[in-house]
């Protein structure tokens, strides 16, 4: 079982998944900056962390949801900083031998992260 964490400076940069041996289902999450945040309209978000706690929530996440549904792989990179309406500030890749199993880490792990990892948005 493989597994990344990164945290980046600005929007996500986009790069294909590795390939895995044994997958039968990848899919790749990108969470992408909206125009509109709390009926307002932006043009950026800005991204704060506590990156230590961070770094080890995503992590300790990314082991548990793998071991519960049989993982191949889990990546996740996350934005820090400011990120442009139309920028990608989150991405989740997850492998899994079958979909199911892959389709329902991702929503987990999403789930997962959005309410317990110590990141934080705002509209500047």
């Amino acid at each position: 079982m493989n597994i990344t964490v990164e945290i980046v400076d600005g929007p996500v940069p986009h790069a294909p998944p590795p390939p895995v041996p044994g997958a039968g289902a990848v899919l790749e999450f990108d969470g992408i900056v909206r125009p509109l945040e709390a009926g307002r309209t932006i043009t950026a978000l800005h991204y704060q962390t506590y990156e230590p706690m961070a770094q080890h929530m995503l992590r300790e996440a990314a082991e548990s949801v793998a071991a519960r549904h049989g993982l191949l792989y889990l990546s996740v990179v996350h934005s820090r900083g400011e990120v442009s309406v139309g920028a990608c500030s989150l991405r989740v890749i997850v492998a899994a031998p079958h979909r199911a199993e892959a389709l329902a880490a991702m929503a987990e792990y999403i789930d997962r992260l959005k309410r317990d990892v110590p990141i934080w948005k705002s509209a500047p």
